[in-house]
């Protein structure tokens, strides 16, 4: 292999290996694509090309791209879709950055992913914290209640617009039709991140689709639970409360200016398989991995969670495993072993994120499964015992001009107790901040990030973490 091309022939040794994906994105390597299709996708990069004539430009879309989004506008019955060729990242931020100005209050839940927190500080809005709720036997998040929208909205009633998370990364998703008709009794937009909901459209047994409920910005990332490529993502725009030329001209700022053509056909054909998944695929469908399931809670320490209450439900794509013998992080390093690649590991999880396929075969997964555990149960790991980290009611941040005019130093996590954190520490993924930059740091803070250390998790905060070692303002 040539030694010059380090990232392909990484991706290439992976393909080699025949590895079962459980992971992001949702083509599951191609396997779940119609053999007809299959077949043409090993040369998918003669599709690779450029606005040239006849192949119309995203921009300024006239024929078939305009003709594409169209169709996935028609598919989940909103104004307009666009095609987003930078992921849902961009999405949310040309749905916040065209609500929001300088000064503008706008609510947002706290453990929002941190596209979210980045477009709030490019708009320079001022950001007011919703905590989560926590399902008391998991640990989980279940999103946002109704009473902490009322108590927002209570204090604050200038607040130009919600943004809220729904499904969390884990597919707890909660109803969101009592929250949506409530903010819009207050004449107050709302953008929905649904990055991992784009398979709601199809209903039960999935969690109804927020777009259904009206909200006004809703940002799906397709390539996580649909046949798309990675990058690959809708936002859906509806209603009176937003400016939806605001919308088109920040997509057209932020998005770049070459689009993938690949990634434009992967969300067309995506919309197509979605479109032909009949009511008997999801029978069939929800039978198998409800089989898969049971079979996993047949493995000795090994069982699924699921978080279901009077307002919430767990998508069926994403499956929850908790083992009683070790940790997430252990789980999944020797689920790795067996050539199972999973979406994330914390402290007390894995993540499988499943395949929207009628025909996916579980079986070889199983026996590697119950091998992974058997080697756990050999090697004997130490499970510690640690709380979970819960967000803040009431989190106060420095303003970005405060911000801009203090001083950065390093120093200890013990005395960085107290101080406004100078950096943002992001466990990864699922790419939620526990901490933000501008936030007082606590010892909860510290302790759940010492905790993730020791046991060798991913922590995007800079190399000076691992020595101990946090940025603060002076």
């Amino acid at each position: 292999m040539d030694t010059y091309l380090p990232l392909y022939n990484c991706l290439v040794r992976h393909s080699e290996k025949r590895s079962l994906s459980y992971h992001v994105p949702g083509h599951k390597n191609g396997q779940i694509l119609p053999s007809y299709i299959q077949s043409s996708y090993a040369d998918f990069l003669q599709y690779d090309l450029t606005e040239i004539s006849g192949l119309d430009d995203l921009h300024e879309a006239e024929s078939v791209i305009k003709e594409a989004q169209e169709l996935t506008a028609k598919l989940y019955g909103v104004d307009e879709s666009f095609f987003l060729v930078n992921g849902s990242t961009v999405g949310n931020l040309a749905a916040i950055l065209s609500l929001c100005q300088e000064g503008d209050k706008i609510a947002v839940q706290r453990d929002s992913h941190k596209s979210i927190f980045n477009a709030i500080a490019l708009s320079k809005a001022s950001p007011i914290f919703l905590a989560p709720e926590i399902d008391s036997k998991t640990h989980l998040s279940t999103g946002v209640s109704i009473k902490t929208i009322k108590a927002a909205l209570e204090h604050s009633e200038d607040i130009k617009a919600f943004v809220l998370t729904n499904p969390t990364y884990y597919g707890v998703a909660r109803d969101l039709k009592e929250i949506i008709d409530f903010i819009h009794g207050y004449n107050i937009p709302i953008i929905i991140d649904e990055a991992h909901g784009a398979h709601f459209i199809l209903g039960n047994p999935f969690p109804s689709s927020a777009v259904t409920y009206g909200a006004d910005l809703v940002v799906q990332s397709a390539h996580k639970t649909l046949p798309a490529m990675t990058m690959g993502s809708y936002l859906h725009m509806q209603g009176t409360l937003v400016n939806k030329q605001a919308v088109r001209h920040y997509l057209q700022v932020l998005q770049s200016s070459s689009p993938s053509y690949p990634i434009m056909a992967s969300l067309d054909l995506a919309r197509y398989y979605l479109q032909q998944f009949t009511q008997h695929d999801i029978d069939r469908m929800t039978d198998n991995i409800h089989s898969f399931a049971e079979k996993i809670n047949e493995i000795d320490t090994l069982s699924t969670i699921d978080v279901k209450t009077d307002q919430t439900a767990t998508d069926l794509l994403k499956m929850t495993l908790t083992c009683s013998a070790a940790t997430g992080y252990h789980l999944q390093k020797e689920l790795e072993k067996q050539n199972i690649y999973t979406e994330l590991a914390d402290v007390n999880y894995v993540l499988f994120v499943l395949p929207l396929s009628s025909s996916w075969d579980f079986n070889d997964t199983i026996k590697r499964v119950r091998q992974a555990v058997e080697n756990i149960q050999r090697k004997s790991y130490e499970k510690p015992l640690i709380k979970p980290f819960r967000f803040s009611r009431a989190t106060v941040l420095l303003s970005m001009e405060e911000r801009k005019l203090r001083s950065k130093h390093m120093c200890s996590f013990e005395e960085a107790i107290g101080c406004v954190s100078a950096q943002s520490v992001i466990p990864y993924p699922p790419g939620i901040p526990i901490l933000m930059e501008g936030e007082t740091i606590t010892s909860n803070h510290i302790d759940y990030i010492l905790h993730i250390q020791r046991l060798n998790g991913h922590i995007q905060g800079g190399s000076c973490m691992e020595k101990g070692k946090i940025e603060v303002f002076k």
